[in-house]
């Protein structure tokens, strides 16, 4: 039978490098202090890293620098929503970092959420979650949610067609995307503002096609 440390680990593998989490995912596992525990003595081996208070993550590894890479933000971000069970909502220039669109390293991290207002210090980056009226909050995916923050920081006047393209290549990297996704995400965008929807049926169409991983 398993030891509870290592069904800690089973999980954290399966998931695989970049994921952050907390006792909260790991709650059928066994009772809160014995996670905390399991958590906190893997962190001390280096198998995980500890974030901060209660969160960590199964650092990113750069073979070519040979050491360990920054967390993944989005990620840190949806484990402390977890965490809470707050719905959030990725903005700005963070949306456009994940997307591809932009190659600058931002920082400072700011969601929407329906939890209150906080700011969190995470090994030198500023993860910042405001309270908000849920304008786009009721979307389900987070892909859906990616796109319609991209867009609309970017602006219906300052799209450009390559913008397009980057989208869509990050909606099918591997292949044109499955009709199944391309459905979900149109039925999950059918109410936000007209130009932006408008906009996402290019990106699916486009993603939907061969040459859209090209």
């Amino acid at each position: 039978m398993k030891s509870l440390e290592n069904k800690l680990v089973s999980k954290i593998y399966g998931m695989g490098r970049g994921w952050s989490f907390s006792r909260k995912d790991f709650s059928l596992l066994g009772s809160a202090e014995s996670i905390d525990k399991g958590l906190s003595r893997l962190a001390q081996k280096g198998t995980i890293r500890r974030l901060t208070r209660g969160l960590y993550d199964y650092p990113r590894y750069s073979k070519w620098l040979q050491q360990e890479l920054g967390p993944d933000m989005d990620q840190v971000a949806h484990a402390l929503a977890r965490k809470f069970g707050w719905s959030i909502q990725v903005t700005g220039n963070a949306a456009l970092n994940i997307l591809g669109i932009s190659t600058q390293v931002p920082t400072r991290f700011i969601y929407l959420s329906d939890g209150p207002s906080r700011i969190y210090s995470i090994l030198g980056n500023e993860l910042t979650f405001r309270k908000s009226r849920f304008t786009h909050l009721n979307l389900k995916h987070t892909q859906s949610a990616l796109l319609v923050q991209a867009i609309e920081a970017l602006g219906q006047k300052s799209l450009t067609q390559e913008n397009l393209a980057v989208m869509a290549r990050y909606l099918s990297p591997q292949g044109p995307l499955p009709e199944r996704q391309r459905l979900a995400i149109a039925k999950d965008t059918q109410f936000v503002t007209s130009w932006i929807q408008e906009t996402i049926t290019v990106i699916l169409n486009m993603a939907s096609k061969e040459e859209a991983v090209v």
